[in-house]
């Protein structure tokens, strides 16, 4: 069959899942991490306001509060960067809601910032790769103070409270650092050690690229982390022998998992004995750490968002899909369309089939949470701290579900945004809850309209563009194996490294476009040919045995494969 006619066959609206998304997964190895620390970065500001009797300010300092819920998975040098822009981010935001707040009180005028905020929040938070929960958490903030009744000399002081409780919430999330300095690289290692050993024990595609995207991500964080220290040494040596397994003819599968458990522990790290290359692959990461980075993560930061970004569509989405939900909840006579709003900014993931997922999962765990909501509220009236402990109690049960999936977390986020508004005084609770259903409904039908009606048709072109970066990065890394002996270690080891980043771009961006409705075909065989001869030139470079293998040639839109070696 040709590529032609397959491209001609298949479809430009993709079937969507019911029950795949609704599925339960394995928890999350570190969900416990973010529970803990938005506890106790609450529980501090909370009880504080608790003391003094002015509960009404919660609002305020809990969108400082929930600034520890980002930057887990980070070394805490780099933790300490990001959650601190996190706070100023969320401060910036409130103050842009603030301020318009209290100039205006045109529902069509706060529906407009609060689209515009949700959309510039959601474009942001993807270029940064802020990681999860993403852009939500500050969409939910900015939207609940658009609609909060507010005074303009009031903004100065209630900013004041944010940056304070943002204070507590970087503490929180920085000062394990003083105890177990190395525990986030220990964590990215063993993950790469246990995906490796799963390689190993079950060769295939998807578990070679899983594999390479661990190493890939362990190797950054150790990099990221700041001087070397004897653990980060051990750590580094862990990686290289991860990294050798993917190419190893007879790999060791118990003793990774071995070492991934004693990664994991609270012992010393495992030492491991030499592996091929470990040496120059040491130097060149010496190399690389010493190597300035700042002016290249800035330059990516403006390519991300820059004309012709693949981001921009979804950031349309986010503006026109939270715009329409807001209005039309407006126009049905809701008293509080931010919650539309909110719902519709929190459905936007990569691509329309993922949106299709978080809208089910939503729209789910929200209906159900209603149902919870009802259930404790009467105990949440029985007295202020009762109020406070309800709101803590669904802050950890949030965290601690949503890994397993989205939707069950959802049933605990939905009671705690409820029970903030208590907060500023009782409200009927058949309100509360109507409100809430019907801003649900009507913002995931919205939100998922504009996901569908919005093209992305620059999914595909980053798939392109991925498949050119892919071949160049094997040529770098060819020439360096070729050139091994003038360029250094170093230089191959970082040739290596960018070709591995970009197999993991490649999947990443064939995966979402696979899931984008209204563009044309992918050329698979071709994304399958560049993704087997980069990791044959991954297992060749790796060994440091025999002749470079030949970069594939594209012709007329293919990828010749590339010949095997002894190496590969």
């Amino acid at each position: 069959m040709s590529d032609t006619s397959a491209r001609l066959r298949q479809p430009l609206v993709r079937s969507l899942p019911l029950a795949a998304p609704l599925r339960l997964g394995r928890p999350s190895d570190t969900w416990f991490l973010p529970a803990l620390s938005v506890v106790v970065a609450s529980a501090v500001p909370h009880l504080t306001l608790l003391a003094i009797g002015r509960l009404d300010l919660v609002i305020y300092t809990m969108a400082g509060s929930l600034c520890a819920l980002y930057g887990h998975g980070l070394p805490y040098a780099r933790r300490a960067r990001t959650v601190a822009g996190v706070v100023l981010s969320m401060t910036a935001g409130l103050a842009v809601a603030l301020v318009t707040a209290s100039l205006t009180h045109s529902t069509a005028v706060l529906v407009a910032v609060g689209a515009l905020l949700a959309a510039v929040q959601k474009a942001g938070c993807d270029a940064t790769r802020i990681g999860p929960p993403g852009h939500v958490i500050l969409t939910f903030v900015s939207c609940a103070a658009l609609f909060a009744p507010q005074r303009l000399a009031q903004v100065p002081a209630h900013l004041a409270l944010t940056l304070a409780a943002g204070a507590i919430a970087w503490l929180v999330c920085t000062g394990p650092g003083l105890i177990r300095r190395e525990g986030p690289e220990r964590r990215a290692v063993a993950r790469a050690l246990e995906v490796a050993a799963d390689c190993a024990a079950a060769p295939g595609p998807r578990t070679r690229h899983a594999a390479a995207a661990a190493v890939h991500a362990a190797w950054q964080c150790l990099l990221a982390s700041g001087r070397p220290t004897p653990v980060r040494r051990s750590l580094e040596r862990l990686v290289v022998h991860a990294e050798a397994a993917l190419s190893s003819s007879q790999p060791d599968p118990d003793r990774l998992r071995a070492w991934a458990a004693l990664t994991r522990a609270r012992g010393p790290v495992p030492v491991p004995p030499p592996a091929p290359g470990a040496a120059d692959e040491l130097y060149g990461i010496d190399a690389e750490r010493a190597s300035p980075r700042a002016s290249g993560a800035r330059r990516t930061l403006l390519r991300s968002l820059g004309p012709g970004s693949h981001l921009l569509p979804v950031a349309a989405r986010t503006l026109i899909g939270c715009a329409l939900a807001g209005y039309l909840c407006a126009a049905l006579g809701v008293g509080r369309p931010y919650w539309a709003i909110v719902t519709a900014a929190s459905l936007y993931q990569a691509n329309v089939t993922l949106t299709w997922n978080r809208t089910l999962q939503r729209t789910l765990g929200n209906l159900l949470g209603v149902l919870v909501f009802a259930a404790v509220l009467p105990l949440s009236r029985t007295g202020p701290l009762a109020l406070v402990l309800c709101c803590l109690f669904f802050s950890f049960a949030a965290e601690a579900l949503i890994t397993r999936n989205y939707w069950l977390g959802s049933v605990a986020v939905t009671p705690m945004a409820l029970l903030v508004l208590e907060f500023g005084g009782a409200h009927p609770a058949g309100e509360l809850i109507g409100d809430r259903v019907l801003d649900t409904v009507l913002g995931a039908l919205a939100g998922f309209l504009a996901a569908a009606l919005v093209t992305n048709r620059r999914a595909a072109g980053r798939v392109e563009r991925a498949l050119e970066a892919t071949a160049r990065a094997r040529t770098d890394t060819e020439r360096a194996y070729a050139d091994r002996v003038q360029a250094g270690p170093a230089g191959l080891d970082r040739a290596r490294r960018t070709l591995t980043a970009r197999l993991v771009e490649l999947r990443e961006a064939a995966d979402i476009a696979a899931g984008e409705w209204w563009q044309r075909a992918l050329p698979e065989q071709e994304l399958l040919a560049a993704e087997r001869a980069g990791h044959r030139t991954l297992a060749a470079t790796a060994h440091r045995l025999g002749p470079p293998v030949r970069a594939p040639e594209r012709r007329c839109g293919t990828v010749a494969p590339a010949p095997s070696n002894g190496a590969a």
